[in-house]
Formats: structure tokens, C-alpha cells, sequence
């Protein structure tokens, strides 16, 4: 069990944020590519300027969210003091994950040119169960 003041949860927050924001910009790279759409020099600069951003900005999301969630189970048993802050680690970071790539890997009505997605420019292997 982790003493109170170790800094091993706040790090693996901060690593699993930036884990989660490299696998949403991967999935946006490969459904553009996929796609064809917004693939082309300036969407492969803009994607390549906003990996270092995305990882950024998910692993302050997953230290401020682990920061959240220690305030909100302060006074609480120790289960919930454990389990509370690591579950809004991950719905944060997995949100906003999420809501980059329905935002930036799926630019809908843009002309995509590989004939392989609808106009909404989803790749079809996407699982419809996972809205974007």
C-alpha cells in the first residue's frame, strides 16, 4: 500500500495521462490516413504540432483530475480513498481523449479522397458502440 505522501500515484497520473493522449493522436493520424481527409501537408503539420500539446495537456489532466479526486474523498474510507481519485484520473483523461479525436480525427464534411469512409469521415472499422 502507498503512504500517504508518495509521489508514485501522482506520477502514474501524470504517466497515464500522456499514455491515453499518445493513443488519441494515433487514432487520429491513422483514421485521417484512413480517411484521406485532412491528411495532407498541413493536416500532417498540424497533427505532428499537436502531439506534444496532446500529451501535455493529458498529462496535467491527469494530475490535476488525481488532485480533484483526493479532495472529493478526503474523510472517506480507505477504499474509497484509494479507488475515487484513479477513477477520475481515467474517466478525465479517457474523456478528453475521446473528445480530441471525435473533434480532430474525424473532420466531418471535409473531402476525403481514399473512397473508403462515408461523408462523416469515420473509418468503418470504428465500433459504432463508440459514438463520434
Amino acid at each position: 500500500m502507498n503512504r500517504p505522501d508518495s509521489c508514485l500515484p501522482w506520477a502514474a497520473s501524470a504517466l497515464f495521462g500522456a499514455l491515453v493522449g499518445c493513443a488519441a493522436w494515433s487514432l487520429t493520424v491513422w483514421a485521417r490516413a484512413y480517411c484521406d481527409a485532412g491528411y495532407d501537408a498541413g493536416g500532417r503539420f498540424e497533427l505532428n504540432f499537436l502531439l506534444p500539446v496532446v500529451l501535455g495537456a493529458e498529462a496535467l489532466a491527469g494530475l490535476s483530475s488525481r488532485a480533484i479526486g483526493r479532495c472529493l474523498a478526503r474523510g472517506t474510507p480507505e477504499v474509497v480513498r484509494v479507488w475515487l481519485p484513479t477513477m477520475v484520473v481515467v474517466v478525465v483523461t479517457v474523456g478528453s481523449a475521446w473528445w480530441f479525436f471525435a473533434s480532430r480525427g474525424t473532420l466531418e464534411g471535409y473531402p476525403g479522397d481514399s473512397g473508403s469512409c462515408p461523408a462523416s469521415n469515420v473509418p468503418p472499422q470504428w465500433p459504432g458502440w463508440i459514438p463520434v
